[in-house]
């Protein structure tokens, strides 16, 4: 038997590796449907009016064309919307274009109009034309990802790799040209009424999310879905403790409302970002506010069997509530984002707290030129996070070293780090201020004092006013964009680092 080979076929003109047929393929496009838009905006300008909410020259895929529609714009733009936009109108814009003149000049534009089939389908074109802009930007975002991952941008590491891809298809997935526009005002009243009703039906001064705070609540209403709020302070003042004391509350009121409703879970969850405190660190702290065990003393072991036994059975209550910690240091917004985005959708989201805002860094890929624009983008997509998932946001805030400088430590707006876009965006500022904490460093030394005598009235009036001011604290509401500003006197306990509400009890 002699061996035979069997000759390979030539490989035909069709065959392709994947590879290939990416490379191949042309960009989504509809120059039809663009050819038609311009021609029926030209024939009629309320072609114009149909698109105009959504559509810019950039979505264009061709050049000339996208060229044409910013001519049209920028000339019904300068006109008011007064006149006529025609090829007769339009006829020296067109005619000064080496763009269109390089296409074919008056040959290309009534091409256009040989095109146009209608201003009845004019949106629809423009959804279209729309349509595949957004595809061709995936394919770029795509491509970026493919570069990036084989070293394109060696200053970013996997993880920001992946942070710059999410910020990427948020901004696409939040681009201006897709929503927006007027919404019907008897659609914004039903929404009014309905948070009336809401506010009605409740018991209570609560219509958002309960801060547990009685005071703090009766004067915001609760926490408003959609609302930034900023909690300032000095440090030492018990920013995080306060924060956290909501925190804590708001998952209480979940937990509760999802057993009086019967339901196995919570709809909803608290988050919180602490930048500053370990996970466990900010868990101890809510262990030693509810057991009353110092925290402290938790760390030195110093627990008895009882208070230990207190300590196990508060942690296993504590397990079923429905809080999240996230201690990443420095993490970016746009990873922020994501995050909250997939507790969202996995777990249901109610509030978000940040431990705090200037710890964060902006998203990955912007390199703002100064520290105010950098606060100014973080605070401005945490607004966004609170308007995209409908939830209230509280970020905390340092306060800069001019307010030991005054006589009167209250806080006021100006101390704010960065106070200008912090304070523009937020919905609230809040400041947390503890007049013990100073009158305790006042403490009369007897060295300063010519005589015992003098030193012991000083001694005593010190402690008249310690009096005064202990277990005490303000949290002083500077600004409410939907209500009344003033403070909220507060109870404080330091040995557990506990807020809680000022009664006739505690005094």
């Amino acid at each position: 038997m002699s061996d035979q080979t069997t000759p390979t076929p030539p490989a035909s003109k069709t065959d392709s590796s994947p590879l290939q047929d990416l490379l191949q393929r042309t960009p989504p496009a509809n120059l039809q449907a663009e050819q038609a838009l311009l021609g029926a905006i030209l024939t009629n300008n309320k072609a114009y009016e149909s698109v105009s909410d959504f559509l810019h020259a950039s979505h264009f895929a061709d050049a000339v064309n996208a060229h044409i529609y910013e001519l049209i714009t920028r000339r019904i733009e300068r006109n008011g919307g007064k006149g006529t936009i025609d090829i007769i109108t339009m006829q020296s814009d067109f005619e000064a274009s080496p763009i269109i003149s390089a296409a074919g000049g008056a040959e290309y534009i009534a091409k256009l109009l040989n095109a146009m089939v209608g201003i009845v389908n004019a949106r629809d074109y423009g959804q279209v034309i729309h349509d595949c802009w957004v595809r061709r930007q995936l394919i770029g975002i795509g491509t970026d990802i493919v570069n990036n991952a084989h070293g394109a941008r060696p200053d970013l590491d996997g993880p920001d790799q992946i942070s710059a891809s999410e910020e990427a298809l948020f901004n696409l997935a939040t681009d201006k040209g897709q929503e927006g526009g007027f919404l019907v005002f008897s659609k914004a009243l039903k929404k009014a009424l309905d948070i009336a009703d809401q506010a009605y039906q409740h018991t209570g001064d609560i219509v958002g999310l309960t801060s547990g705070l009685r005071d703090f609540d009766k004067k915001t209403g609760g926490l408003h879905p959609s609302d930034l709020l900023i909690l300032a302070g000095r440090p030492a003042m018990g920013k995080t403790a306060l924060a956290t004391k909501i925190a804590f509350s708001a998952a209480q009121s979940l937990m509760r409302e999802a057993e009086e409703k019967g339901d196995s879970k919570p709809r909803g969850s608290v988050a919180i970002f602490s930048l500053e405190m370990s996970a466990e660190q900010l868990a101890t702290r809510i262990l030693s506010e509810q057991a009353e065990v110092s925290g402290e003393r938790i760390r030195r072991g110093d627990v008895g069997p009882k208070e230990f036994d207190r300590f196990v059975r508060v942690a296993t209550e504590l397990q079923r509530l429905p809080l999240h910690i996230d201690d990443t240091p420095a993490i970016s917004l746009s990873a922020m984002r994501t995050r909250c985005r997939r507790l969202a959708r996995t777990q249901g989201l109610s509030l978000v707290v940040v431990d705090y805002l200037q710890l964060m860094r902006p998203a990955v890929g912007t390199r703002p030129d100064s520290r105010v624009l950098e606060i100014s983008m973080i605070t401005q997509g945490l607004k966004a996070i609170a308007k995209e998932l409908e939830v209230p946001v509280i970020a905390l805030s340092q306060l800069s070293r001019q307010v030991e400088s005054r006589d009167d430590k209250r806080p006021m707006l100006s101390d704010l780090r960065e106070s200008g876009s912090i304070e523009q965006d937020a919905d609230a500022v809040m400041f947390v201020y503890r007049d013990e904490y100073y009158l305790q460093q006042r403490k009369p030394k007897e060295a300063s004092f010519p005589s015992p005598d003098k030193y012991q009235i000083a001694l005593e009036e010190w402690q008249r006013k310690m009096s005064l001011v202990h277990n005490k604290a303000e949290l002083i509401l500077e600004k409410q964009r939907h209500g009344p500003t003033g403070t909220v006197h507060l109870y404080f306990e330091g040995e557990f680092t506990r807020f809680g509400d000022l009664d006739t009890f505690h005094e």
